[in-house]
């Protein structure tokens, strides 16, 4: 694996990790982040992207078509391709978390809430 996409994974990993309920497991021989049974992100195979559930990917691939892509494979499903070496952190950030957010069941959405606010 590439040093650039340890540093990525590493960055990914440190996020997953506040959120409660999350897992990581490999899919398609890569390391892939679930809660419950659900997968909300994955490496993709090449090592530079990563494969992430989001319902807004028209805004992101509108608003940078460089990092936020898809292919035809993901034209019937709610996720996209983010190029780690273009994507801001916030951005991924803001991603996974989101991600998380709409793939998590109720009971965890709600204990990161109150812990996140309190």
């Amino acid at each position: 694996m590439k040093d650039k996409t340890i540093l990525a994974l590493t960055f990914i990993r440190k996020i997953v990790a506040e959120l409660p309920g999350t897992a990581e497991k490999l899919c398609f021989d890569t390391p892939a982040f679930y809660t419950n049974k659900n997968i909300f992100a994955r490496l993709k195979e090449d090592e530079e992207n990563l494969v992430i559930y989001t319902e807004e990917k028209e805004k992101w691939m509108q608003q940078n078509p460089a990092i936020f892509t898809i292919t035809p494979h993901y034209l019937k499903y709610k996720y996209m391709l983010v190029n780690l070496d273009a994507v801001a952190p916030d951005d991924l950030r803001a991603l996974l978390i989101t991600a998380w957010e709409r793939r998590t069941s109720k009971t965890l959405l709600k204990k990161y809430i109150l812990d996140t606010e309190g």
